[in-house]
């Protein structure tokens, strides 16, 4: 999509602060930010990231135009230094974040800003609309790909999502979780990314009869001919009269490559079955069965366990809203704050839920795969300047609860730090990948999870641990904290 300016897509108090800090504090003073998320969506082993091209996009765009400052100053709520300062104002810290389609874990810092503290309080609302949008999408649709066991997921959400923005990006999302192609044809035309869909009933109810309607479809698109089969009764008439056009291309010598018949309500077990066994019958024993209707992983893995003879999915309200979920959770939190002697100060924020206390400092994290299978064993959350040997043993314990240990020998393991630069002083120092690449990256990603971890239900959690300096560091600002 064309760069837009979203500089004003910010909550009011982003701005406030600012004025605060231009008044109060040095407004160059450096800090960092870290956005996170605390639990993962529909109570999953795991989430997807994604949307960090979009904030790319918003960060190289930000700036107050005219328009901007005049409609800023007619709220009457800031002064003339401040919003001269604005005019000139740009990004120009450093960001450093989670490549798009990374499996990823609560607690683990999905970006982190850098910058001084005006330009870092500004980007928190867009940050986390972005990345809260398209994590949690791509998340769903990662869930609703693995119900599938390998069948195809066609995104058919945009006329059910909420508003043009979400079913765009929405779209782009579940691409990146692993569905094969979208009904959003602007989607498709932004993001290069596969377009499908077939017809709707009214197509069938425009014609005279069923059959004349699936003939002049399959005449006009006889290389895509998926027949909506339950306009009228599935099995007495859609099945039989797509059989008969099948027969008839057959016998016109018209090849049959993606043919099949597409199902939209009813028993969707009982009627793919029979659909199936009229279909085979027939001699079309390679017609695709697709269906429709309100699908979610739920229903799918239901539907797999019943024997449903459907190879092919089209999920749209439920994937493109994450409907019994419909929100990712992230937050925005200040880590550490640049001292007079040019070293960060680690920042907490404590709260009476322990959950919410955060983790100070300047951290990146470090995936620890098993050597030997190439499975995640754990994350770890790190400061920045820590550095570690695989050919060393290597001791984990639980931050929560620290007398629960592991040890891994030296040699057994491998090590990946998640985090990469994205900006540097302002400058964007990364290429994000086309949406079709970020996807066979999530689907590598997703490999290296134990199925344990991505079953839909009471999942095995994968441990995210803190370094033994991090988690010093916490429990002694813990303490000075309780002191005071």
């Amino acid at each position: 999509m064309d760069r837009q300016n979203l500089t004003l897509l910010t909550d009011l108090y982003e701005l406030t602060m600012m004025q605060g800090y231009f008044k109060h504090k040095d407004k160059n003073e450096t800090v960092i930010f870290d956005a996170f998320y605390r639990k993962n969506p529909n109570d999953g082993g795991y989430a997807i990231t994604a949307g960090l091209e979009q904030v790319i996009d918003y960060i190289k765009s930000l700036r107050f135009d005219e328009k901007d400052i005049a409609y800023l100053a007619g709220l009457k709520i800031f002064e003339p230094d401040f919003l001269e300062y604005l005019k000139n104002f740009r990004f120009t810290g450093d960001i450093y974040a989670i490549p798009e389609g990374t499996v990823v874990f609560p607690r683990e810092p999905l970006v982190k800003v850098i910058a001084p503290i005006m330009e870092a309080q500004l980007v928190e609302t867009a940050i986390l609309t972005i990345l809260n949008h398209q994590s949690l999408i791509a998340t769903k649709a990662s869930r609703v790909c693995f119900a599938a066991r390998g069948d195809g997921i066609m995104e058919f959400g945009l006329r059910r999502a909420q508003g043009p923005d979400a079913g765009i990006y929405g779209a782009r999302a579940a691409m990146i979780g692993g569905c094969i192609a979208t009904s959003n044809v602007l989607a498709g035309q932004l993001f290069d990314v596969p377009v499908k869909g077939t017809h709707a009933h009214s197509w069938i109810m425009s014609f005279p009869d069923e059959y004349t309607a699936f003939k002049t479809y399959a005449d006009i698109y006889p290389n895509a001919c998926i027949l909506l089969v339950d306009t009228y009764d599935t099995l007495n008439s859609g099945v039989p009269n797509a059989i008969r056009v099948f027969k008839e291309m057959r016998e016109a010598g018209i090849p049959l490559t993606m043919y099949g018949i597409r199902l939209d309500s009813g028993d969707l077990a009982y009627l793919s079955k029979k659909a199936r066994k009229m279909l085979d019958d027939a001699g079309f024993t390679d017609a695709v069965i697709s269906a429709s209707n309100d699908l979610d992983e739920y229903l799918i893995d239901s539907l797999k366990m019943q024997g449903a003879a459907i190879t092919s999915w089209g999920v749209g309200t439920n994937l493109i809203t994450s409907k019994d979920c419909p929100s990712f959770g992230g937050v925005y939190k200040l880590a550490a704050v640049k001292g007079t002697d040019g070293n960060f100060i680690p920042k907490i924020k404590l709260s009476e839920n322990s959950e919410k206390v955060t983790n100070p400092g300047n951290k990146t994290i470090y995936r620890i795969y098993e050597k030997e299978t190439g499975k995640i064993k754990a994350d770890l959350i790190c400061l920045a300047d820590e550095q570690f040997d695989a050919s060393q043993p290597m001791k984990l314990f639980d931050p929560i609860e620290p007398w629960k240990k592991t040890r891994l020998e030296g040699g057994t393991y491998t090590l990946r730090e998640l985090m990469v630069p994205i900006f540097k002083s302002g400058d964007c120092v990364y290429t994000s990948p086309k949406v079709m690449e970020i996807r066979d990256f999530c689907k590598k990603e997703l490999a290296t999870l134990w199925d344990e971890t991505k079953r839909l239900v009471n999942p095995h959690k994968v441990h995210v641990d803190l370094s033994k300096k991090l988690y010093d560091m916490k429990i002694a600002l813990l303490d000075e904290m309780g002191e005071n």
